[in-house]
Parts: C-alpha cells; sequence; structure tokens
C-alpha cells in the first residue's frame, strides 16, 4: 500500500464520512446557480493572497470611437427628448418621440451583433450609455436598460436556435418586437424554483394541425415593459406526464418564446412601482398552447431554465443597476456640492458647516467607489468573465451605496428635496431607490446568502471540489477526489494562516503590493486583510459546516469583508488607471479609511458570534494580535472631500463625468443649478467686500462705493439666479385635487353656519 492509498483509505475515510453527515448535498438546482458564472477576481480574493498585479495589469474599460459617437449624438439627444416632470406627473409614461428614438437608433439592440441589425456595443458601452440616460430619468434608463439585460435578447445568443435567432434578434434589434422576461410570480420572489407557473407536454392544435407542444398556465408580476411588450421569455415548470419526450414527468424550469398575441395571453395592465412610471405590469397565460420550437433554444435546452435565470440576473447585477446606481450617486454629489455652495444659512455656504461637510465627503467617496468598481466589473465582462460573485456584490453594494446617496443629497437639500415639482431634481430618483434595492435579488437575500454562500463553494479553491465528492453517488470514486481536494485544503489553510500571522503581526507592513504602485501601503493593508479573510472563512467552514446556510449573520458579514476587499480594489486601480492624480489621493484615503472600518466591524462581528469560540480565539491570535482594526476619516480628510464638490474644477468633472445637465432644455432644474454655482464662485471676491464691509443691501453698498455699478449688476444677476435654484414649486389647489373647490365651499358654508349661531348683540 502506497502513502497516499494509506491516508486516503486510514486517515480520510472517517473524515469523509464525518462531513458526509454535517455537509447537505448539492441540489440539482444549486450546481446549475453554481456552474452559471465563471471565477475571476473572486478567486484571487479566496487564496487570501490576489495578485494585485493582476489586476492593475487589466486593461481598463474603453469606449471605441463608433460608441463615444453614440454617447456624444444618439444619448444626448435622447436625453434632450425627456421631461422627467412631465412623464411622472402627467403622462406616466415616456414620450412618443422618446419611443420612437429609441427604436430608430436602436437603443433596445445595443448587445445585439451587427450581424443581426444590432449596434454590437461592448458591456462598457452599454453600461455608460444606462448611465448617462439614467441620470436624465430613471424611467428612460430602466426602459433602456431591461432589453439588454433581462430580456430574450441576452439570452437568445447564449442559448437560441440558428433559426430562433434569425427571426427575433433583427425584430429585437429595430424595436419592431418589444421583449420583456416573465420570472416573478406572487408566491415566487427571490426562490424562483417555488414558481407554479407550470407548462405541460401534450398534442394540441397550432395554426390548424395537431402538433406536440406546451400547454401553459401562468400568473407572473412585477414584469418591466410587460404592458408594452410583444414578446416574452417565459419562466416555467414543464412536466411531461405521459412521458411523450421519453425523459419522464418532472423537466424542470424551462424558458420559453412566447408572441404576446398567443391565444390565451393576456397583459396591458399596470403596476405603479413608487410613482416612478417605467412600464411594469402583470402577465397571465390560462390554457396557452405552442409549439416545441417555442422553447428557447428548442428541446436540448428544456429543463435549462435556471442556468438562464442565472445568466439573465447577472447582467442586471453586473451592469444595469451599477450603472444606474452609478449616475445616482454621481448626480447626488454634484447637485449636493452645488447647493451647499449657493445655498446660505447664516450667512454662510452650508457646505462651510462641518455637519453638511460629513456628509458631502460620503457623497463624494461614494460617486468615486461605484463608478470604480462598475468600470473594473464591465471591463471584466469585456474580457469574457462571467463572476456571478461579484455581480452579487455589485448590486447589492452599489444600490445600497446609492441609497444612502440620495438619503444624504435630501439631508442637505432639506425643504429644496423634498418639494415636489418641476424644480424638483432629487424627488423621482430618490423616490426609485427602493425599486433598485428589491429587484433582481432582493437586497437582504443577496447580502445574507449569495455574496459569501455562493462564493465559499463557487470561489474557494478546494470547497467545491470537496461538495462534489462528498455529493457523489460512487462513494469510492467520491472518497478518492474528496482525499486530493481535502489534504490541497489542508495545504492551502497552513499557508493561509502563515500569511495571516506576519501580515497580522507586522500591523500590514509585510505583505505583497504591486511593482512601482503609488499607493503601496494600501495594498498591503488590503493584503492583510485578504490573508484574515480567508483564514477566517475555512475556520467559520470547518466549524460550522453546512449550518453556515443557517448562520446568515456571520454569512452575510464575511460577505461584507469579500465585497470590501473587490471594491476597494476596484478603487486603487482607478486611481492607478487615471493616471494617479494627486489630487484625488484624498478620495483615495477616504475611502480606504472608511473601507477598512467596515471590514473591521464585520471581523468582529463574525468573531464575536462564531459558535465554536476556540476558532475565534485563534483567528485572533493569528490575524488580530493588537486587536482588530477600525480606522476612521479624520475630520481634515472630510473636509477636504466636501471642499472637491464645492467649487469648480477639472477633478469635481472627473468624479462625476457624463451625466445629463439639462442641455436641451430652455428650462431644466439642474441647468440652472450648474449656472447659479458658477456665478457664485466668480462672485466670490466680491461677496467679500460685502461682508468685510458688514452690508448685505446691494443698492446700499452700490451707494457707499463698497461695489462698483459693474460689481452691483454682477451680484444681482447672482442672487437671481440663487433665488431660482431655491425657490421650490406650488400648485394651484384645483390642479392639485379635484375636491379643492368642494374645500372652499365647505369652508365658506361653515363659516355662514357659525355667524348665524352668534347669539344677537
Amino acid at each position: 500500500m502506497d502513502l497516499r492509498t494509506f491516508r486516503r483509505d486510514r486517515i480520510t475515510a472517517p473524515i469523509f464520512n464525518w462531513a458526509s453527515r454535517i455537509m447537505p448535498p448539492i441540489s440539482e438546482t444549486e450546481r446549475e446557480a453554481i456552474d452559471a458564472g465563471t471565477v475571476w477576481w473572486d478567486g484571487e480574493l479566496f487564496t487570501g493572497n490576489p495578485d494585485w498585479n493582476a489586476l492593475l495589469t487589466m486593461p481598463p474599460a474603453r469606449l471605441s470611437a463608433e460608441e463615444q459617437a453614440f454617447m456624444d449624438n444618439e444619448v444626448a439627444e435622447l436625453c434632450g427628448l425627456v421631461d422627467d416632470w412631465t412623464l411622472n406627473w402627467r403622462d406616466r409614461d415616456l414620450a412618443k418621440s422618446v419611443w420612437d428614438h429609441m427604436r430608430a437608433k436602436k437603443f433596445f439592440g445595443m448587445i445585439i451583433p451587427k450581424k443581426y441589425g444590432g449596434l454590437g456595443f461592448s458591456n462598457t458601452a452599454h453600461s455608460e450609455v444606462v448611465r448617462t440616460v439614467s441620470s436624465a430619468s430613471v424611467v428612460a434608463g430602466v426602459t433602456v436598460m431591461v432589453p439588454n439585460s433581462l430580456g430574450p435578447g441576452e439570452l437568445l445568443m447564449h442559448f437560441g436556435t440558428d433559426e430562433q435567432r434569425d427571426y427575433w434578434l433583427p425584430r429585437l434589434a429595430d424595436g419592431r418586437e418589444i421583449p420583456c422576461f416573465g420570472l416573478t410570480s406572487p408566491d415566487a420572489g427571490s426562490d424562483a424554483a417555488a414558481m407554479q407557473d407550470t407548462g405541460v407536454v401534450e398534442y394540441g392544435t397550432w395554426k390548424g394541425r395537431k402538433v406536440l407542444g406546451v400547454r401553459l398556465n401562468f400568473h407572473k408580476r412585477y414584469i418591466t415593459l410587460g404592458p408594452v411588450a410583444t414578446v416574452m421569455g417565459l419562466a416555467f415548470k414543464m412536466r411531461d406526464p405521459g412521458n411523450h419526450l421519453g425523459r419522464g414527468e418532472e423537466l424542470g424550469i424551462t424558458v420559453a418564446l412566447l408572441p404576446m398575441d398567443t391565444p390565451g395571453v393576456s397583459h396591458g395592465e399596470r403596476h405603479i412601482p413608487l410613482f416612478t412610471f417605467f412600464q411594469n405590469g402583470p402577465l397571465y397565460g390560462k390554457d396557452v398552447f405552442v409549439p416545441l420550437d417555442h422553447i428557447l433554444g428548442g428541446e436540448a435546452q428544456i429543463g435549462q431554465g435556471w442556468t438562464m435565470l442565472m445568466t439573465a440576473l447577472a447582467a442586471g447585477r453586473s451592469i444595469s443597476l451599477p450603472s444606474q446606481s452609478a449616475a445616482s450617486a454621481a448626480m447626488s454629489a454634484r447637485a449636493s456640492g452645488a447647493y451647499a455652495r449657493v445655498r446660505t444659512q447664516f450667512g454662510v455656504p452650508i457646505g462651510l458647516f462641518e455637519g453638511v461637510q460629513e456628509p458631502l465627503a460620503e457623497l463624494a467617496g461614494n460617486a468615486y467607489l461605484i463608478d470604480a468598481a462598475r468600470r473594473l466589473t464591465v471591463a471584466a465582462l469585456d474580457e469574457g468573465h462571467r463572476p456571478s460573485v461579484l455581480s452579487a456584490i455589485m448590486k447589492y453594494h452599489a444600490t445600497e451605496r446609492m441609497r444612502r446617496s440620495y438619503t444624504h443629497a435630501m439631508d442637505i437639500h432639506g425643504g429644496k428635496g423634498i418639494i415636489e415639482g418641476p424644480r424638483n431634481y432629487l424627488a423621482a430618483g430618490y423616490r426609485s431607490v427602493p425599486i433598485g434595492i428589491t429587484v433582481e435579488g432582493a437586497n437582504i437575500l443577496t447580502r445574507n446568502l449569495m455574496i459569501f454562500g455562493q462564493g465559499a463553494v463557487r470561489s474557494h479553491p478546494y470547497m467545491l471540489k470537496e461538495m462534489l465528492a462528498l455529493s457523489d453517488e460512487d462513494t469510492t470514486r467520491g472518497l478518492d477526489a474528496f482525499d486530493r481536494a481535502f489534504w490541497g485544503h489542508i495545504g492551502h489553510a497552513l499557508k493561509t494562516a502563515g500569511r495571516a500571522f506576519l501580515r497580522g503581526w507586522s500591523g500590514g507592513r509585510i505583505g505583497p503590493a504591486p511593482r512601482n504602485a503609488a499607493l503601496p501601503h494600501h495594498f498591503k493593508r488590503l493584503s492583510r486583510h485578504a490573508a484574515a479573510f480567508a483564514l477566517t472563512a475555512d475556520l467559520a467552514l470547518l466549524t460550522l459546516g453546512g449550518a453556515l446556510k443557517r448562520k446568515e449573520l456571520i454569512s452575510a458579514r464575511l460577505g461584507d469583508v469579500l465585497a470590501e476587499l473587490y471594491l476597494l480594489g476596484a478603487v486603487l486601480k482607478r486611481f492607478e488607471d487615471e493616471g494617479r492624480q494627486a489630487e484625488d489621493r484624498p478620495i483615495v484615503d477616504y475611502l480606504m479609511q472608511q473601507g477598512e472600518s467596515r471590514i473591521g466591524a464585520a471581523f468582529k462581528g463574525v468573531l464575536d458570534n462564531l459558535p465554536a469560540r476556540w476558532a475565534a480565539w485563534l483567528a485572533r491570535a493569528i490575524a488580530f494580535p493588537f486587536g482588530v482594526p477600525e480606522p476612521v476619516p479624520s475630520d481634515r480628510q472630510i473636509g477636504k472631500l466636501a471642499e472637491i464638490l464645492m467649487k469648480p474644477s477639472a477633478q469635481r468633472e472627473r468624479l462625476a463625468p457624463d451625466l445629463y445637465l439639462g442641455e436641451g432644455h430652455a428650462e431644466h432644474p439642474i441647468k440652472d443649478l450648474e449656472a447659479a454655482f458658477a456665478l457664485v464662485v466668480e462672485a466670490a471676491p466680491i461677496e467679500k467686500k460685502l461682508r468685510e464691509a458688514r452690508i448685505d443691501d446691494l443698492q446700499e453698498a452700490r451707494d457707499k462705493g463698497v461695489i462698483s455699478e459693474g460689481e452691483f449688476a454682477r451680484l444681482t444677476e447672482v442672487r437671481t439666479a440663487v433665488e431660482k435654484v431655491v425657490a421650490v414649486d406650488a400648485f394651484p389647489m384645483d390642479e392639485i385635487s379635484p375636491t379643492a373647490g368642494q374645500h372652499r365651499r365647505t369652508k365658506r358654508t361653515g363659516t355662514r353656519a357659525r355667524r348665524q349661531r352668534q347669539p344677537a348683540q
């Protein structure tokens, strides 16, 4: 007996038997979800020793000349056509001119290859278009993004037959067909496997002929573009009780291409998602019969619906929602900085108050970080990666930071932000925040179950191999595979412990950093946290096993560490890719400290609550001998970041680029804000004269010679512009409420009644 055989049979076998009892087998659904994506940088982070050079040398996201021209022309024109207030308040839909422009310029076919009549754009271009359009209107952004991510187009390119592609893709590209994706059911939200929508294989009549097909019955809701869609990608559970296909009765989740004019299909009703009027509504099907060639991908793809769902959702998580979140964060930062400069209280701009500077600093940081991570992710997609774990990180953390950005922006704007009307440039985006939080995998589910739960299986160098070995029906083969994976895992764990020890006891001074990096100390600190993460993750997996699924908060905190490592790596890569701009150094330092504080809080949460106390003690002793670090930005750093947003500069433009600022509209609130901001900054020296003279009245200052006639005219223009920005809307009573007249009549009648009851004098 050789040494390995002895090890396998005498040492590994008892461990294999023990692990088989505590680790649940991988279900078919879980396996399909795991297989739906690829492992990329998330795998590097799980090693505990990421190769930072590989990250920095990856080409950054870039637009081609054709894509940039589309941004400069077609996208700019589309933004200029949208009137967001009229859309949401009066029309409850995009104007016909907007729909026509989207169709004519192939906004619905950005990802479709040119050979099918589409634009054939990169993932980067897809993201940039959604980001800019969303800065003009959330509704327009959603309408553009759904056909290019959550819809039949994406699925057809990955899974469709040649005949399906040849027919449908040209029609989708030029807007003849409007697609939607029918996934969510009343009884199946995040748990798509619980859907009750069915398709039964049977013979039926199709265009006068008896053919084998599927009898569909379904009720879908929350379907974006559903009320106006002409074709749906329908997810359902397929059954074959008559075994017509020779594959048994339960065939699994399947996707069909269903024209909306098929008999038995009904749609046209609408949901109202928080008064954000993109097209969204329920879809119904009763005894809908279609031939088998309506199955997306044909008979070969029957039962492969879960893989298709994961593929479709990954695009929305990686591109669409992060792009909208990036637009919202950048616009919140840009607008809040300008408003904090033009709005005065107690005689000074409100942005000079430290209480306002703190949220301004986070706004600047969020804008930089979300866009850094967005660019890195779409660059990876353009390289051919499909990182499902990182897509979940992007979905959760981009939308959560968007939520915080809008909350800070509303706090800074005060009354200006809460009064609805054409002058309010925050309200529509603020209302839409819970939508982004909820869709494409609710954030609570994503954080607590997906990021680390899926990442530990998919991205860990050995975990999936071990789980597959434990699930192997052939126990001899499974034991042999487990033996190889398990001892490889032991070697990995020992190396991880050694790295965590050196990096922890040196306070992060020892650790890898990229060659010639501008900020090596930040990379070294991330390397320290990566090693501590790998160590802590292994200890949690070892001591909890399959029970880790039920320890959602521990899983969520480990996911928080993993996410922060990815996001902060993206920040450092952006700094390098943009030429190491010295003026951006305060933003990077702020984000690194803020991120390390979040990492520290997450580590503490894991170690304080890990049931196996010896494992928590061991992790602390190895990785955190002097305590878990939780650095916080200084007040001085906060002030520096706030200042960036409150003065015009190339840095401010770089922080919030390519946003729609009202071009093409004679009247637009953001256009007015930008104009007032520029005027206030230019007139600052004149305003200083007034403060030094302790005079606020312009005429008095002119009469006393404090300011010249020209300066008087200039300040008059400034104050008029500021008043326009600070002003809020008020509406006639009759326009707001049809019962307004009734209230007035009741008031007058009540007054007369009271007069009649007055006693005689």
